[in-house]
């Protein structure tokens, strides 16, 4: 059915749902799983107004694939320990869910395990969802976990 299932993490105790859930039903479709971290840059804004302090942003930066790598370690040793086949992977990207969808594409996945928040109607207004962009942009079935 399954043969590669995208599963976007970011290090969150929700995205630990997304790991715990993907291995599981990887587990008993003999899939494997491509786990990915895709991190925005900061805001433009946040680099200037940092002023003195650029250097801190800076730091952050050569931070991001250490703190992904962790991540995706963690998702590996979890994913070996079940048996399941895992490769992970990190990228700075501009736009999440174009970059997820890309990356789905580039890995040949067929489907995409991912965790929203459920903010409601009033919390997309105002913050957007991640998951609602994937789903209006993939071709691939989604499944979203709450």
């Amino acid at each position: 059915m399954y043969q590669r299932i995208l599963v976007p993490v970011d290090g969150s105790a929700l995205s630990d749902r997304a790991i715990d859930a993907s291995i599981g039903l990887a587990r008993q479709l003999g899939a494997a799983i491509t786990g990915f971290v895709a991190e925005q840059p900061p805001p433009a804004r946040e680099r200037r107004r940092a002023g003195s302090g650029l250097r801190l942003i800076e730091d952050l930066d050569s931070l991001t694939p250490e703190a992904a790598r962790h991540v995706l370690d963690r998702f590996a040793a979890a994913a070996r320990a079940a048996g399941v086949p895992f490769e992970g992977h990190h990228a700075r990207v501009e736009q999440v869910d174009v970059a997820l969808l890309a990356e789905a594409e580039a890995r040949g996945c067929d489907l995409i395990v991912m965790v929203s928040e459920g903010r409601g109607a009033f919390g997309e207004f105002l913050y957007g969802s991640q998951a609602k962009a994937v789903l209006s942009g993939s071709k691939l079935p989604l499944l979203v976990l709450h």
